[in-house]
């Protein structure tokens, strides 16, 4: 049914649909059940050390031989600012003090970008698909992994972004909108943009000659239908994928994203220090005021860790980061190969009904 076949025949895939990677909330289940279902299943590997890529990887590879996506950060080495780090301890000791937790870990960086250790590794395991989140890492490895035979995709969130990846040479571009969940991929600025998917696709078209894949607010066959009317050559859905039964996600997380609407969400600092978009909770709403006082990127995470598992196993929202985009309210329960069923029929649906108009 797809007529343009651009993304399908780049990436090996029966479907335009790729699951977003998901560092910590997908699974190899999950990425494996899509692929099975004619989708590109992804791995959001930024937290991963060499050793884990390889087992996670193989996981995956023993529950599905179609294409996979493997999905990395390529992050700005933080500043080393010893006043936000101890003003950071200082906020988040009282709730460390509530949940029975140690002292407030030292603020260090445990989350590396791209480099050499994980790139060896990556290169000989040749998955089908790198993407990269962040921008790009040196170009050599780009040129490496490319000439080893794996595709590269990589986030913009606006033109210049789109035509600075098509200079360094990827082979489809991820149109991020500013609905999108989780971290939003800017990097030629310092400061989060916000436009919305709508907008930022067709401009993303217009300013390269690569596939483009949208990405922020699609939920169903509807949102798939309007971005290829807009141009794009597929989607990339990542918070409708995190209510099917195969995601990795605390019961918790799965009952807000079930209970929102779309209209609580908003993009924070708080859990690791670069914004990301998630259902309001408690610990959200305690540190807006201070978001312009927290570590950068990724050194929150290690303050934030114990708070976000300790709050899982107790079953409570309050301190887990409930990342969403703003389609949420159209979640639905299932299994990922139902969703993807659902979403390629939605989507011919609309197509046809839009043809009869």
């Amino acid at each position: 049914m797809w007529s343009d076949r651009r993304l399908c025949d780049l990436l090996g895939i029966e479907h335009p649909i790729i699951q977003a990677p998901m560092a910590g909330s997908d699974a190899p289940v999950l990425a494996a059940a899509v692929a099975n279902a004619g989708g590109l299943g992804s791995i959001g590997c930024a937290m991963m050390s060499p050793d884990r890529f390889r087992a996670v990887y193989a996981e995956t590879q023993a529950a599905t031989n179609r294409a996979l996506n493997m999905n990395f950060f390529c992050h700005a080495s933080p500043s080393d600012d010893e006043q936000k780090a101890a003003r950071a301890r200082t906020l988040l000791a009282p709730f460390f003090m509530e949940l029975d937790l140690r002292e407030v870990p030292d603020v260090i960086e445990t989350n590396l970008p791209f480099g050499e250790a994980i790139f060896e590794v990556v290169l000989a395991a040749r998955p089908r698909v790198v993407s990269f989140h962040f921008g790009l890492p040196e170009q050599r490895y780009v040129t490496a992994l490319q000439a080893a035979g794996s595709v590269i995709l990589c986030s913009a969130t606006t033109p210049s972004e789109a035509r600075d990846l098509e200079a360094r040479g990827v082979d489809a571009i991820i149109a991020q909108g500013w609905e999108a969940g989780g971290h939003h991929g800017y990097y030629l600025t310092d400061k989060g943009v916000q436009i919305g998917t709508m907008a930022l696709v067709p401009q993303i078209v217009d300013a390269v000659s690569l596939p483009v894949i949208a990405a922020g607010g699609i939920a169903d066959g509807r949102g798939i239908a309007a971005a290829l009317a807009l141009g794009a050559a597929g989607v990339q859905i990542g918070t409708a994928f995190l209510t099917t039964a195969e995601a990795g996600i605390p019961a918790a997380h799965r009952a807000a994203l079930l209970a929102s609407d779309g209209s609580n969400t908003r993009p924070a600092r708080a859990f690791s220090g670069r914004p990301a978009q998630g259902v309001v909770n408690r610990y959200m709403a305690a540190m807006e005021a201070h978001e312009g006082d927290l570590p950068d990127f990724p050194l929150m995470n290690t303050v934030t860790g114990p708070l976000r598992k300790a709050s899982a196993e107790a079953g409570s929202p309050d301190f887990i980061a409930l990342w969403s985009g703003q389609a949420v309210g159209l979640n639905r329960q299932g299994t990922a190969a139902e969703l993807v069923e659902r979403l390629v029929a939605e989507t011919e649906a609309t197509l046809d009904r839009i043809r009869s108009v």
